[in-house]
C-alpha cells in the first residue's frame, strides 16, 4: 500500500498529490513560485566546495555592508538634523541600523565557517598524505587484477584507518593508564 503524505495548513491548500516532494522544499503558494522551483529543479544540483561558497558569499557581502552604510549614514543625518533642531525626533522613520549589521556578521560568519572547513580539509588532506602516502580511490571496491598495490581501494583504506584508530585508542589508554599509576591516588 503506496500513500502518499498529505500536507496541509495555511500556507498549503490541500493534499500533496504531485508525489513527495524532495527534503526542504516546500509546496509552492502560487503558480510563479511553482514555475521557479520547476526551473530550480530542472537545473543540476551541484556540491560546491567551501571556497566556491565563500566566493558566492562576496556579492551578498557587499550588498549588506553596502546597506549597512546607507542606513548608518541615514540615521547620522536625521540625529545631526534633529541635534540642529530643524528637524523633530519622530519625524521620519529611519531604516533600522541593527537589522542590516546583523544581516552583515550573518554572512561573515558563513564565511568565517566555510573558510575554517576549507583549513581543516586542507589538514587533513596533508596529514592523509603524509601518513598514507598511497592513492585511494574513492569509486573502486575490488582490487583491478592488475593492480600494482599503488593504489589502495576504498574497503583497504577504510581497514587501514580502522587499525590506525584502534592503534590511536591503545596509544592513549596506555597513556592514561600510565597516567593514573604515577598520580599519587588520594
Amino acid at each position: 500500500m503506496n500513500m502518499q503524505p498529505q500536507v496541509s495548513g495555511p500556507n498549503l491548500p490541500g493534499p500533496n498529490l504531485s508525489g513527495p516532494l524532495p527534503p526542504g522544499v516546500q509546496q509552492p503558494g502560487t503558480p510563479q513560485q511553482a514555475q521557479q522551483m520547476q526551473q530550480q529543479m530542472a537545473q543540476p544540483q551541484e556540491k560546491l566546495d567551501n571556497i566556491s561558497k565563500v566566493k558566492n558569499l562576496i556579492g551578498p557581502l557587499k550588498e549588506s555592508l553596502s546597506g549597512t552604510l546607507k542606513t548608518t549614514a541615514q540615521a547620522i543625518h536625521q540625529n545631526g538634523l534633529v541635534d540642529v533642531g530643524s528637524l523633530k525626533g519622530l519625524d521620519v522613520a529611519v531604516p533600522r541600523h541593527d537589522k542590516h549589521m546583523e544581516e552583515f556578521y550573518s554572512i561573515c560568519d558563513q564565511i568565517e565557517l566555510h573558510l575554517k572547513t576549507s583549513i581543516e580539509c586542507l589538514n587533513q588532506g596533508t596529514s592523509s598524505q603524509r601518513y598514507l602516502p598511497l592513492p585511494v580511490a574513492p569509486t573502486r571496491t575490488e582490487p583491478l587484477p592488475n593492480q600494482d598495490g599503488g593504489t589502495l581501494t576504498y574497503p583497504q583504506f577504510l581497514a587501514t584507518v580502522r587499525s590506525q584508530v584502534s592503534y590511536a585508542k591503545e596509544v592513549h589508554d596506555t597513556l592514561m593508564t600510565a597516567a593514573q599509576n604515577i598520580a599519587p591516588t588520594e
